[in-house]
């Protein structure tokens, strides 16, 4: 396996390139209050690490015994996450140099579960924008989410490279998941260092600064 020619990386953005999985969640533990509802970032973001946001409402809204979420709270939600994107976004240490020297020696892309709206935002307010020019693949535009295979395979076609030799970096279950459902091997970014119930070509680093070497060592050419 680790012989495959790796053509194009493929990046998560939440909680991968960009340091956004506390921040967002800590926005919704403060939307929630202010409906008298009480869940804590920390335990959402262990929860909820990938999930498509209208999965984690149904789930938030059975636990409490309320309504459904209507539209306006969403709405809300995402324009409060917007203005602390603005204020505090930062990429996650040491992706930055690593997609740095990646650019000048293969494809890379980002397939996030996100709106296209917020994973521009994201890219531009890091830095990290001009790295993926329009290299940009949103869940929403498919209607499809992780951990189906879906997003990575759309990925794949569009860069012009066939799955076996793409390479995915994920920071979640579900997209590490969906990574390995696509035939694609799999980095998984996982600093906090928690379980990961999912079998497959997987290959696990902690920091940023270890991608590139494990890239090589999976077969990344000069």
């Amino acid at each position: 396996m680790a012989n495959k020619m790796i053509e194009c990386v493929i990046f998560d953005s939440d909680g991968t390139l960009v340091d956004s999985e506390f921040l967002g969640h800590h926005c919704m533990e403060l939307k929630l209050q202010e409906l008298s509802i009480e869940e804590s970032a920390e335990r959402m973001k262990e929860e909820f690490r990938g999930w498509k946001l209208n999965e984690l409402l149904k789930v938030i809204s059975k636990r409490h015994g309320v309504e459904d979420f209507s539209e306006e709270f969403i709405l809300d939600y995402r324009k409060f996450l917007n203005v602390k994107f603005e204020e505090s976004l930062q990429a996650i240490e040491g992706v930055t140099d690593a997609v740095a020297k990646l650019k000048t020696r293969v494809k890379i892309c980002v397939a996030s579960s996100g709106p296209m709206f917020k994973i521009k935002k994201a890219m531009k307010v890091t830095g990290l924008a001009p790295y993926f020019g329009d290299d940009l693949f949103s869940a929403y535009d498919l209607g499809v989410w992780k951990p189906e295979p879906d997003l990575f395979l759309l990925a794949a076609d569009e860069m012009g490279v066939s799955p076996e030799n793409c390479i995915v970096i994920e920071d979640s279950e579900v997209g590490v998941t969906a990574g390995v459902r696509a035939g694609m091997r799999v980095i998984h970014y996982n600093p906090e260092k928690f379980i990961k119930e999912v079998e497959g070509d997987i290959y696990v680093i902690s920091h940023m600064n270890q991608l590139i070497k494990t890239l090589e060592e999976l077969g990344l050419k000069s």
